[in-house]
């Protein structure tokens, strides 16, 4: 039995509602891409402070992964790989970016641990896109 209220429903059944949520998803992937795009310096800078090297090598990884998965999952194309792109990306980047398991107790902890279950957020919301993608629905 469906108790979604009707409003809802019409919501939901909009037809641009499910490329607006994907865009919004993919949204600071495809700014941060652009921005390091922009910025080599900056994107370079970024890799060697997480000690990531060669730095130019993880930039330009970095750079097409923030621009093609979003690309993919808007497009409706190949969304389980640009959703698995993306996923596997923030997985790995909340890993090397918010280890709180090894800091000190206080609010440097406090705030990496809540960045790194945010982005384990995000790698659920790319498993989601990529389970709607293959049942076709939310036009992806």
């Amino acid at each position: 039995m469906n108790r979604t209220p009707s409003i809802i429903g019409v919501v939901l059944d909009f037809t641009p509602t499910a490329f607006f949520a994907r865009l919004a998803l993919v949204s600071a992937y495809l700014v941060g891409g652009i921005d390091k795009l922009g910025d080599w310096p900056a994107a370079l800078a970024e890799q060697a402070h997480f000690g990531l090297t060669p730095p130019a090598l993880w930039a330009a990884l970095t750079i097409a992964v923030e621009l093609i998965g979003p690309l993919l999952i808007l497009s409706g194309r190949l969304v389980w790989l640009g959703a698995g792109m993306l996923g596997v990306f923030t997985f790995f980047a909340a890993l090397v970016a918010n280890a709180f398991w090894v800091m000190p107790d206080g609010p440097e902890r406090f705030a990496a641990m809540n960045a790194f279950f945010e982005h384990m957020g995000l790698v659920g919301g790319f498993v989601l896109v990529a389970v709607l993608a293959r049942r076709g629905q939310g036009d992806a």
